[in-house]
Parts: C-alpha cells; structure tokens; sequence
C-alpha cells in the first residue's frame, strides 16, 4: 500500500457472485386493464410489429381496446329480433333504429352511451382516439359507410357496449349488395366482443351459406356464445318442442363440438308472454337466466381481457417460431423466390417440424390456407431472424408479468358494484319477465268437436200379411 493509504485496507473488491442482486420495482398499475396495456405497449406489441402479427390476425391493440366498455355482439338472419332485442333491454328506441318483417338494418350500428341522442357516421368513429374502432379502418371506406354509432342516456349503456349486425340473407344477392367482407368483419368484432348472441326465429331456423361461414368464422371464441330462440310464444307446446329439436340439429352440422350449445327460449320484445300456462313459466325462466348472464358480462370484463391478450400472446409466439422456422430455410443469396414458392407449398411439413422442435401446442397454430395466401404477398427475405430473448419476454409475460397482475386486483372478477348497476338498469325488463297477466288472447289447443250421433236404426217393420 502506498504512504497515502497507510494502516488502511483496501476496499473489498465483489466479484459478480458476491455483488448484491437488485430487487426489481415492482410496477403498480391502477386496474387490470392498466396493468395489460402497459405489458401489450412495451413487450408484446415490437414482436408483434416485427414479425407482422397484425397482418396475418388481427391488427394491432390499441389503448382504446383496453379501456373499452364489455361488448355484446347480435348476430342473426333478418327479421329474427336483434333490433327488437336491443330496445327490449334498453327499455327505449335508440338511434337509427328501424324495425319491421323486411330486412330493416342494412349496417352495423354500435349502440353506446351519450349524453344527447345522435348518430356518428363510421369514419369519424374510426379515428376517434376514445373509441375502440381504430381497426375497422382495414376494411376501408366501403364498409365504414355502413357502420354508425348510437349514442344516447340509458342506465345500460353506463357499462356495456351493443352491436346491432345487419340481417344476414340467403343466396347470393347480398354477394352483390355488399361491398366488404361480412365475415371478415364479423370475426373482427367477435374477438372484442365479451357475448356473442345468435338469435333464431321459431319460424325460420334454417341457417344460409354466409351466416355458415359467419358462425364458422366465430371458431376459437365458443366460449361466447349464447344461442337466443325468439319469438318462441308464437308455436304451441307441440311446435315448440319439434323446433327446438330442429334448431340443435342444425347447429350440430355447423358447430362442430362435441358439446351442445346453449339455447334460451323465450320472446324478447316489450309485448305480454302468450301460450299456456307451462309455456309462459318456462320461457320466464329462461328469460331470466339469459339476464343472469348479461348481468355478469361488466363483471367478467377483466377476466376476459386477461383471457384476450393471453391468446393473443400464444398465437404471436407462435407466428414468431413460424416466421423464425421459415426465414432460416431460405437462401442466403440466390433463388429467393423459388425457395419461398417452395416452402409455402410445403408449409405442413414445415408447420410440423415447428412443432416438434419447439413443444408448440397444435391449436396455437394459424390456419394453413390463410397464412400461406397472406405470406404469398410478403417477402421472407424482409423478415428478420428468430429473436430468442424476444421469445423469453414474451413466455415471461405468461408465466410471471400476468398473474402477478392478477394478483394486484383479486378483486376484479366478483361480484361489485358495478354487478348491481346492471341490476338496477334492467330492472323493466326484469319487471316484465316477473309478469304472470295472461294477454287477453292466449295459444292454446282447443276442445275437439263434440262427436255427433248417428241417428237410431229405424224399428223393424212387421213382415207383410
């Protein structure tokens, strides 16, 4: 040691295995939604925008998307009661409504809270910062022109958003009406909607070639739906009971789990309950459940939001090991076009071999025809490497960032206030439902006729003398 520094020892010099860890911060959000747009904004959404996630599902979140109200999404063939359903839990017309045996609604009408009744054209709904609509610009003006929103006060609407769908047509005149992609869209609002409702008319269950391809187009959100049977006070007991037998075979041949769907019975319009006795007690039970469940729809918001991003993640995951796979199979220099027209007509085996290598489950894959038609209009070249600490992020999101989340607000998924202000905003329709006042003309089966008699045999008569 040197003069300076006599009679004093030198500092203790740590290596890296003695050097005191730094505890991370732990980051405190304000609800759950906070806390999932903050992880989405810094470590989900750059792997998503390098490897074009958003190109080949759905596009990318917003805070909007966040902070969004529950959706409840109405999806059904015309004149089956989806505007009739919506004024029936709001108690009241609502903008743009029109009503009648025809095909009526001719847009998509997002039906939302508003201190004053108006209508808002669907290109300025788009670019609203507030609203959750950012992404139907990809569909461009020929579909914005018909979409709208409502805005008006109702109790409701404080905690939920409604989706009023046009009626779905059969053949191929409404191919040539629309100029967008009914499916499309409807998988776009399916995958931000909280509850699916498909309703059916008793008197018209049969199911056309685009509301097959629309409720096709739901797979990967069965967990939503709810199968809404209207108009059921309008058949006998008989009737109603071959319709409903009707209606679960039909749906068998287009939703193809081993499962059975969910079906509430009843008619949901402002108008008393008609039929017998037995029908009127069962389809106020069935009335009733089905507001049980909408009920709990602002209360499972965070779950499902959680739920949400949580596919979204593992499906990112698995387009990025996909993408990785891909852009390591081709060329460095030359006859890059003809190895990515290759690689794309093998793309099954090379799915398969993504699969094997990483543990990847079969249902986080994308679908086959899609990705390959999506990637025809991209270059591999263009993509960058496989980025395993990007990888690790994202696993670390799942396994730590989201339920220690979740852990923050335990309180978020029960019941709570805003359970009972739904309550209290469906209390009319709850009042109705409650209603046992037979209407003054009821279905039921009448006597049969009274058998008439046949007419005695005349007395024989006493043979001739």
């Amino acid at each position: 040691p040197s003069k300076a520094g006599a009679g004093l020892e030198p500092p203790p010099v740590f290596t890296d295995s003695r050097m005191p860890k730094k505890e991370p911060v732990a980051e405190i959000f304000e609800s759950v939604s906070d806390g999932l747009k903050q992880l989405y904004r810094s470590k989900i959404r750059p792997i998503e925008e390098a490897y074009k996630f958003g190109e080949f599902y759905s596009p990318y979140m917003n805070d909007s998307d966040f902070d969004a109200k529950p959706m409840v999404l109405l999806l059904g063939q015309y004149s089956v009661g989806k505007t009739s359903f919506i004024k029936y839990l709001l108690g009241r017309d609502f903008p743009g409504a029109h009503i009648g045996p025809e095909p009526t609604t001719d847009r998509f009408i997002a039906v939302m809270h508003g201190q004053e009744d108006k209508t808002t054209p669907g290109n300025a709904l788009a670019v609203s910062a507030n609203m959750p609509f950012r992404g139907l610009e990809m569909f461009g003006n020929g579909f914005l022109s018909k979409f709208q929103g409502a805005q008006l006060d109702s109790p409701l609407l404080h905690h939920v958003t409604l989706i009023d769908t046009p009626g779905v047509l059969s053949g191929e005149k409404q191919r040539i009406g629309r100029t967008y992609s009914f499916t499309e869209v409807c998988a776009w609002f399916a995958s931000r909607a909280d509850v699916i409702l498909l309703l059916f008319d008793a008197h018209k269950l049969d199911i056309s070639d685009e509301f097959k391809e629309a409720i096709e187009a739901l797979k990967g959100h069965d967990d939503k739906i709810r199968v809404v049977l209207n108009k059921a006070d309008a058949v006998d007991s008989q009737k109603l009971l071959r319709i409903y037998g009707a209606l679960m075979w039909s749906l068998g041949k287009v939703i193809k789990t081993p499962e059975c769907m969910r079906v509430y019975i009843g008619s949901f319009w402002d108008q008393p309950l008609r039929g017998s006795e037995w029908s009127r007690q069962l389809f106020e039970m069935e009335m009733r459940d089905l507001l049980t469940d909408l009920k709990n729809v602002p209360k499972n918001a965070a779950v499902r939001k959680v739920n949400e991003l949580v596919k979204r993640v593992r499906l990112a995951k698995a387009h990025a090991y996909i993408v990785g796979h891909l852009k390591k199979e081709m060329p460095s220099y030359f006859g890059a076009q003809k190895a990515q027209a290759k690689l794309l007509a093998n793309i099954e085996e090379h799915f398969l071999k993504v699969h094997r290598a990483h543990s990847l489950p079969v249902g986080d894959f994308p679908d086959v025809a899609k990705f390959r038609a999506v990637m025809e209009g991209h270059d591999l070249t263009k993509f960058p490497k496989l980025d395993t600490k990007a990888i690790a992020a994202m696993e670390h999101v799942l396994a730590h960032e989201i339920p220690k989340l979740m852990a923050q607000f335990p309180q978020e998924g029960t019941v709570s206030h805003s359970n009972s202000a739904v309550g209290s905003a469906l209390t009319h329709v709850e009042a109705h439902v409650r209603s046992t006042t037979p209407p003054p003309q009821q279905i039921a089966y009448a006597p049969p006729p009274p058998q008439q008699q046949p007419p005695p045999p005349p007395p024989p008569q006493p043979p001739p003398p």
